[in-house]
């Protein structure tokens, strides 16, 4: 088989691993099957869950078998890892209907079909059902107190304060690798790197109960030149799902990002071939967003289809080019007579409030058809609408397109 490790470290995927000598060894020749665990936190996948799936799918595409656990049961803990605050807990039929929202995504991005076909489960299956002491003096009885505030998404909780409630996340994901290990065969857990304490639980777990063939492998976080992480907008989170984020949105925050941020993108969220990826990489000054437009074309084509893309690159040379259909930027209905500026704004989330957009307005950062407003008192009239819409946009790169409503 080949050597898929290699090829996830040369694209930049790998950040620590359990058993590094052995794992080499393992993917090189055997048929492996893994998992990647997504908490139903929402009904649409981020960007950050399909940095999971792009490695998921480099590892099927090399001979691996996939399984997707959805956590409807550990979401009703919800994984302190990263959060000062605990998880707002959320209803079973919140998580029922996030669950069925996120596999139709899932099956986007592997394959179901053939020798080694992805299979999708979901925890809630075994962990609802569970008898508090059984699993207590099962599984409890194998993890130390002391080791687990030593992990640091539990030593970071420990100023703001834990619950108990919260510790027991990482049991519950580790008897998760337990169970699949036992009834699928699973040897491996792969995650981000937040996961790692998490993921060292399962490997241990499956350990001390007398196996020793589980592993753990952990995959950077998507981050900018300057260590943020990416994937987030204006709007907050930037979602797979098109009526949460326009696949106009999608593009050009790829469109958008830094120059030192190309390479690592193309990398890690497309299947361009290195040395097109070292190419587009090594373009300078203007030529770089050319790069760009690559990346953005490229990943917006994964996530919504190559007809999806196509429309929203040429709604970003309209904008941008003066060519092009400017039919697929986001908009936004406007009802009635004269509505404020200030109310258009915030209708089309360009500002999350009126105070927001009046000092946008007043720093000069709004146009309307490309016409500088700074009245916070500006109200939008027929004239605004000769050809039934008004394009308002935000500095120079963030355009909205408002219709009136006949």
């Amino acid at each position: 088989m080949e050597d898929i490790l290699k090829e996830l470290e040369d694209r930049g995927y790998i950040e620590q691993l359990t058993h590094e000598k052995e794992i080499r060894e393992l993917l090189k020749k055997e048929s492996v099957s893994f998992y990647i665990g997504i908490d139903p936190t929402a009904d649409s996948l981020h960007i950050g869950h399909f940095v999971a799936l792009m490695v998921a799918s480099r590892l099927q595409k090399a001979g691996h078998k996939p399984i997707i656990l959805m956590g409807g049961g550990t979401a009703n803990i919800g994984d302190p890892s990263g959060k000062t605050d605990m998880r707002k807990m959320m209803t079973k039929e919140t998580i029922e209907n996030n669950v069925a929202c996120i596999k139709k995504q899932a099956e986007r991005f592997v394959s179901f079909e053939g020798e080694n076909a992805a299979i999708i489960v979901n925890n809630a299956d075994w962990l609802l059902d569970l008898n508090f002491i059984d699993f207590m003096r099962k599984i409890g009885t194998l993890f130390s107190v002391n080791k687990m505030l030593a992990a640091e998404c539990y030593k970071a909780r420990l100023d703001t304060g834990l619950t108990f409630f919260e510790m027991g996340y990482m049991l519950m994901q580790s008897y998760d690798f337990l169970y699949l290990h036992d009834k699928y065969g699973c040897k491996m857990q792969i995650g981000g790197n937040d996961q790692w304490s998490n993921i060292i639980g399962g490997v241990e777990l499956i350990r001390k109960v007398g196996a020793d063939d589980s592993y753990g492998l952990t995959f950077s976080l998507l981050t900018t030149a300057d260590g943020k992480k990416m994937g987030k907008t204006e709007k907050g989170a930037l979602w797979l799902n098109s009526e949460r984020t326009s696949p106009y949105e999608f593009y050009q925050y790829w469109r958008n990002i830094g120059d030192a941020e190309v390479e690592k993108v193309l990398k890690i969220l497309t299947f361009l071939p290195m040395e097109e990826v070292e190419k587009l990489s090594n373009l300078k000054d203007e030529q770089i967003n050319e790069a760009k437009k690559v990346a953005a074309f490229e990943i917006t084509k994964l996530i919504h289809g190559e007809e999806a893309a196509l429309k929203a690159e040429e709604t970003a040379k309209a904008l941008f080019e003066g060519s092009g259909n400017i039919e697929n930027m986001p908009k936004t209905k406007i009802e009635g007579e004269d509505i404020s500026l200030v109310d258009a704004i915030v209708l089309s989330e360009i500002a999350p409030s009126k105070g927001q957009a009046k000092k946008l307005i007043e720093q000069g950062g709004i146009s309307i058809n490309e016409e500088k407003i700074t009245d916070i008192n500006y109200k939008l009239s027929a004239k605004d609408f000769k050809e039934g819409y008004a394009i308002l946009k935000k500095g120079k790169k963030i355009y909205h397109k408002l219709e009136k409503n006949n």
